[in-house]
């Protein structure tokens, strides 16, 4: 089977009701290619467990909607990355109910970077919008992606700050890739594309409907280290989505406001149910450093010609991973004196320090600080 017809065939499983991630997740543990059941009889779908529906629409699927979808995917900077795609967010795949696949506009290797969740009030205050702003070009600093669900308030500004550190971010969409909501965020999106990613599970050409959006924060918390929480009224939308993340098992924070700040009350709400109070970036990079090295090797793995291989340790030789390595002390040293003294992009900085870390040459610290270790010295000697 070529690429085109298993493009085809995940499209197909894509319109079976159904047919979700868990079922197919479940067919890839017994060494089934979801890929092939397209092409499988009826008595055959229905051993393995798919009912009449879902048989009717593998062998029906509708040809207009096929059509859409791959005329959007002809785009070489659109994707579909599916569950068994290597590129498929790896915490996401955990889930219990993680998509069968995503629509991807932009950098699809990002998806496998250690990324946090930064959401809040669309309603936000200008000091709330401040702080996501504060928080989200931080932890981009650092190296993380930042997560968010490109709506108006927090996550418009966390996009936004991120892209402003040079860091990468990736919105979620309650639609279709080829859709933006809200429209005014169009941008917005585009400059997304180019540092990071859009991705959705719905189709194109599908519009925003309220049922969508709960889908959508499933999966933001689902790829996440963690969720972050700036400014939320008791019913927020954010709410749900550090509930999603609690049952996931990811990391919830929630940053404190006035006890006259209306958006301020489901953040109150979450620190007494046991989420984390932050104040400071410095609080949430400090819980998240060590889950973001369990993750790191992926995107090692990822790195360009600059570096080397996952496989091997980081080479000397490569000028920029030894400017990285002499821009460093014994004392813990901030990411963005690192970026000034190397004069490297904040992303390659990012990464050559995640491969250190993993090699064992350098150690992260509190605050998004590093330091190089004594493995520096014996090798260098």
């Amino acid at each position: 089977m070529d690429s085109q017809e298993r493009l085809r065939a995940w499209l197909i499983l894509l319109q079976a009701p159904g047919v979700g991630g868990g079922a197919l997740g479940a067919l890839i543990e017994r060494d089934i290619d979801p890929a092939t059941l397209p092409g499988r009889s009826l008595s055959e779908l229905g051993e393995l467990g798919l009912g009449d529906a879902a048989a009717r629409a593998l062998r029906r699927p509708d040809e207009q909607r096929l059509a859409t979808s791959l005329a959007w995917l002809d785009d070489p900077a659109h994707h579909l990355v599916t569950l068994d795609d290597d590129l498929y967010p790896p915490l996401l795949r955990t889930t219990g109910d993680a998509p069968a696949a995503l629509f991807v506009n932009g950098d699809a290797e990002a998806l496998l970077a250690p990324q946090v969740a930064v959401v809040g009030s669309r309603k936000a205050t200008r000091g709330g919008l401040d702080t996501a702003a504060e928080f989200a070009a931080a932890l981009a600093a650092t190296g993380l992606v930042v997560t968010s669900g490109l709506a108006v308030g927090v996550d418009g500004r966390a996009h936004r700050a991120a892209l402003d550190a040079g860091g990468r971010t990736i919105a979620v969409a309650g639609t279709g890739p080829d859709r933006v909501y809200p429209a005014h965020h169009r941008d917005l999106a585009h400059q997304i594309v180019d540092n990071g990613a859009v991705v959705t599970p719905f189709a194109p050409g599908v519009g925003p409907r309220p049922g969508h959006f709960p889908a959508r924060n499933r999966i933001i918390s689902g790829m996440s280290l963690g969720v972050v929480v700036i400014e939320a009224g008791l019913r927020s939308g954010s709410l749900i989505t550090a509930r999603l993340a609690g049952e996931q098992g990811r990391e919830v924070f929630a940053v404190p406001g006035s006890i006259r700040n209306p958006q301020a009350r489901g953040c109150h709400r979450l620190i007494r149910d046991g989420a984390r109070l932050v104040e400071t970036p410095a609080d949430v990079i400090e819980d998240l450093a060590p889950l973001a090295g369990e993750l790191a090797g992926r995107l090692r793995a990822m790195l360009d010609e600059e570096s080397a291989p996952a496989d091997e340790p980081v080479a000397d030789d490569d000028p920029e991973v030894r400017a990285v390595l002499e821009a460093l002390g014994f004392d813990p040293t901030p990411v963005e004196v690192v970026i000034d003294r190397t004069e490297l992009t904040t992303s390659a900085v990012s990464s050559i320090l995640l491969t250190l870390e993993l090699d064992g040459r350098v150690a992260a610290h509190a605050g998004g600080r590093y330091s190089r270790t004594g493995t520096n010295t014996e090798r260098n000697s």
